[in-house]
């Protein structure tokens, strides 16, 4: 991966419906070049996908909450994550390092349907206890992180 392919990723993750004439004016090659790179960059697997940004409370989604997930002792983190992702309401979920396995984030409509998610969760196999942090508003979310994709320092700096 060059210092082009990091520009045309950091403009796909401004917009990801940019078309390849509009990456190309923006990172200087022709259209045709830049469908070619794309191409390798999902075959490599570096873009892993396209997806549309929706506001969850305009879908009914009012509610977020952040789910720590303590394990029992002879739980298997395979087994609960793939429980825990079987749920249609966990969005998110990170293994985590502390006295949790996981952090998963879940959306609902209301706070009655966290409580009764809350109870699936720890219905799963593997489960200890759960420890919830509901959502106030949310700052910011989603944001590109494009600092990886800046042009790595000289050798020996």
């Amino acid at each position: 991966m060059d210092a082009l392919d990091r520009k045309i990723i950091a403009a796909l993750r401004l917009n990801g419906r940019a078309t390849y004439a509009e990456l190309g004016r923006t990172v200087g090659l022709s259209a045709s070049s830049v469908h070619e790179r794309v191409g390798k960059l999902e075959a490599a697997g570096v873009i892993t996908g396209y997806h549309a940004t929706v506001n969850p409370s305009t879908v009914g989604l009012g509610v977020t909450a952040l789910v720590g997930i303590q394990p029992t002792d002879t739980a298997d983190d395979n087994d609960v994550a793939e429980e825990l992702g079987a749920l249609p309401e966990v969005e998110s979920c990170y293994a985590v390092a502390g006295d949790e396995a996981f952090v998963v984030k879940v959306r609902v409509p209301t706070v009655d349907e966290l409580e009764h998610t809350l109870g699936r969760l720890r219905r799963i196999g593997g489960v200890a206890r759960t420890r919830t942090t509901v959502v106030l508003s949310t700052r910011f979310e989603g944001r590109p992180n494009n600092t990886v994709l800046e042009d790595p320092p000289p050798a020996g700096a």
